[in-house]
């Protein structure tokens, strides 16, 4: 399922990000790449924000969607 459509406050593990290289470089350098786990706490708005190696992140509904956990 993609990122955006996870459970809140329930930690999952990505499994695919369907995206160009380049995004796909800058989300490994935040700590989102295949195999992270990451929670989810808000997607209401226009972001979601979740929580990537002990720290809180933001990422745009388009990004997010391209995100896909289990």
């Amino acid at each position: 399922m993609p990122l955006m459509l996870a459970p809140p406050d329930r930690a999952v593990r990505i499994v695919k990000i369907a995206t160009d290289e380049k995004t796909k470089k800058h989300l490994q350098n935040l700590g989102i790449a295949v195999g992270a786990e990451i929670t989810v706490f808000s997607s209401s708005g226009g972001s979601v924000i979740c929580m990537v190696k002990n720290g809180k992140i933001a990422l745009d509904r388009a990004v997010a969607a391209h995100v896909f956990v289990a």
